[in-house]
């Protein structure tokens, strides 16, 4: 069995909370633009839909995920859309049972996945851990979306750890994808989630640091709020360079959100 059974619990629980929030939605509400540029919120759950069902061709056909990475890299500006596009287009009906079904074959495939094998992905491999990580982090991500486009305050849960895990992981992947040279000293990252519990990464004696508030940082690696917007602070140039640029998500850079005050 899987080294990833208390991620997956939680990927369950941020998905259910997720299910909630769009079921019953009528096909008005469906339609409803996101802050994501293009994208309704059918898109967004399609693009759940869609990537899960990449993941668990990963983790059950290597081969076949081979062609995907192929198709990726044939059409690397618009593969991500294109499924996303494929999924709106279906009946809200049907995109959720998609959405439900296909998660819930990941799942289950997660947690029957051997300890320490690790899948092929478009990045490097994953284990069973990273993958459930990032699914959940993908999931909480595509549902501020969704929540920002129904107007509703999601209450914080200390599921962000997860979330934050994979910010930090993700630190020299931002800047590489940039074309940037990462910083060679590691960063400490103090974090306070919403139970009030700290959540942190690094070494104690850290030249260069960030602290804040856990559901800021997450925002700010997800790409779903600006920088201006959010109470972190930086110690350091490379930490503080770090917070303009960071991302938890693979691909190539995204564009972020406009700070609030920017009339942009």
């Amino acid at each position: 069995m899987s080294e990833a059974v208390p991620v997956l619990d939680d990927l369950r629980r941020e998905s259910e909370e997720l299910d909630q929030l769009v079921e019953g939605l009528g096909d008005q509400e469906w339609a409803l633009p996101t802050p994501a540029a293009g994208w309704t919120l059918a898109h967004q759950i399609a693009h759940l839909a869609w990537t899960d069902r990449a993941a668990l061709i990963a983790v059950t056909d290597g081969d076949a995920f081979g062609r995907l990475v192929e198709e990726a890299l044939a059409a690397p500006e618009s593969f991500v859309d294109d499924g996303a596009d494929e999924g709106a287009a279906l009946p809200p009906g049907e995109l959720l049972t998609r959405w439900r079904e296909g998660r819930e074959v990941l799942l289950k495939a997660l947690t029957a996945a051997p300890r320490g094998t690790r899948f092929p992905w478009y990045g490097p491999p994953m284990s069973a851990t990273s993958m459930a990580t990032a699914r959940l982090m993908e999931t909480w991500a595509h549902g501020q979306d969704v929540a920002d486009a129904l107007g509703v305050v999601r209450v914080p849960t200390d599921r962000l750890r997860h979330v934050a895990h994979i910010g930090v992981r993700a630190r020299d992947f931002s800047f590489g994808v940039r074309g940037l040279s990462a910083p060679v000293v590691t960063f400490r990252v103090e974090l306070v989630l919403p139970s009030g519990e700290s959540w942190v990464s690094g070494p104690d004696d850290a030249e260069q640091r960030v602290t804040g508030d856990a559901l800021d940082f997450c925002l700010l690696v997800t790409q779903r709020a600006h920088r201006d917007d959010l109470a972190l602070r930086a110690e350091g140039p490379d930490a503080e360079r770090w917070l303009g640029i960071a991302q938890a998500f693979a691909g190539p850079p995204g564009a972020g959100r406009p700070a609030k005050g920017s009339g942009r």
